[in-house]
């Protein structure tokens, strides 16, 4: 039985709840990105502020470092990095795809180069739940290649069939009370996607990512591969877009009937002096901020814009101030977050069509 609940749709927009272990995330959803067990930056308690319901980790450099069975002694990820909410973590997967110069795949699974350090790693389809077990994630994703581009057809089926074996392989493996998720594979090729979801729905996993997306594509090919993908999706099932994305993006796909998001974009733009706000991003290094004494975004109110004027980030930023980039990274988790509670409203409404466009027009600097 599907521990996800659909709620309410406005065209191909869905809204819903999603039940895991650790708790409820409503979606459309956005997962900030914790690699390595933190959000870099960012405490889990102001986390919980921003309206952030479940956070993301990895398999590849947690076991690396510290190590899963080490973070399993402990009691588990959740207890390690003090959050007592959901937890999504990725396979390894993504890291089969960027570390292609340091592995070697084969049907088994793959061998890695460590970027710490050198040493020779193993990760399998069992080894990835094995791991992702100790770590007791509330979602589990099945591990899966994620197929370069551009990529031939050819390349793109031999890819997509060997994730698929994989994922057999993680469903038979898989012990936990938790939820396990499939990866829909097969690059811009609609037909692969289509052997792809068919592959992965008679095995049946309690939800589908969209995978090998937000890889070198242009937007438009994202949107065409979400178009003829989604409504193959068992609908009962939440539906995660993998490392997507900018604003606009998101927007585009939860009108394609995407439910779940991640992307180290919030954080890493913010550490670099890139602020979200309602009329567009904006470089804090700019000297036009030197004086201001106005907020971040004068149209939100999260605790950043009420406490900080963008001069004095501006001045944290010139004087090479860590709490510049804490500053903005949360900053651009209160806007994404905020982003998504007014889509859920919108949807709820049956105004997103109409929230969409203005948000658009908003944000495009069109004001």
């Amino acid at each position: 039985m599907t521990k996800f609940k659909l709620t309410h749709t406005d065209g191909n927009a869905r809204r819903g709840r999603l039940s895991t272990l650790h708790g409820e995330i409503n979606t459309p959803a956005f997962m900030p990105v914790g690699t390595a067990g933190t959000v870099k930056g960012v405490f889990t308690r102001d986390l919980k502020e921003t309206g952030s319901e479940i956070l993301l980790g990895n398999t590849y450099h947690l076991m690396l470092r510290p190590g899963d069975k080490n973070i399993a002694d402990v009691g588990g990820l959740h207890n390690f990095m003090n959050w007592n909410m959901p937890i999504l973590t990725d396979s390894g997967g993504y890291q089969v795809y960027s570390l292609s110069k340091l592995r070697k795949i084969s049907d088994e699974g793959v061998t890695f180069k460590s970027h710490l350090d050198g040493k020779e790693v193993f990760l399998s389809p069992e080894r990835s739940m094995e791991i992702q077990e100790n770590l007791n994630s509330d979602i589990v994703m099945a591990f899966d290649e994620c197929t370069p581009y551009p990529a031939t057809h050819s390349e793109a089926s031999k890819s997509m069939k060997l994730s698929m074996d994989w994922a057999l392989r993680c469903k038979k493996s898989f012990k936990s009370k938790n939820l396990l998720f499939g990866i829909v594979q097969g690059s811009v090729f609609e037909d692969l996607r289509g052997d792809s979801v068919k592959a992965l729905t008679d095995i049946e996993f309690d939800g589908y990512a969209v995978g090998g997306l937000a890889v070198g594509e242009t937007q438009n090919q994202m949107f065409n591969v979400l178009d003829f993908t989604c409504p193959m999706i068992p609908s009962d099932r939440p539906r995660y877009l993998m490392g997507v994305g900018k604003p606009d993006d998101i927007i585009g796909a939860v009108s394609r009937g995407i439910d779940m998001f991640d992307c180290v974009l919030p954080t890493r733009s913010g550490r670099n002096g890139q602020a979200f706000t309602s009329i567009g991003p904006i470089n804090i290094r700019n000297s036009k901020y030197k004086n201001s004494d106005k907020p971040l975004d004068e149209n939100n109110d999260n605790p950043i814009c009420k406490e900080y004027s963008a001069g004095y980030i501006h001045h944290l930023f010139n004087a090479k101030e860590m709490l510049g980039g804490m500053l903005l990274s949360l900053h651009n988790i209160y806007f994404y977050q905020n982003m998504m509670k007014e889509i859920r409203k919108s949807i709820e409404a049956n105004n997103f069509a109409n929230y969409s466009k203005e948000f658009l027009f908003r944000y495009n600097n069109k004001t």
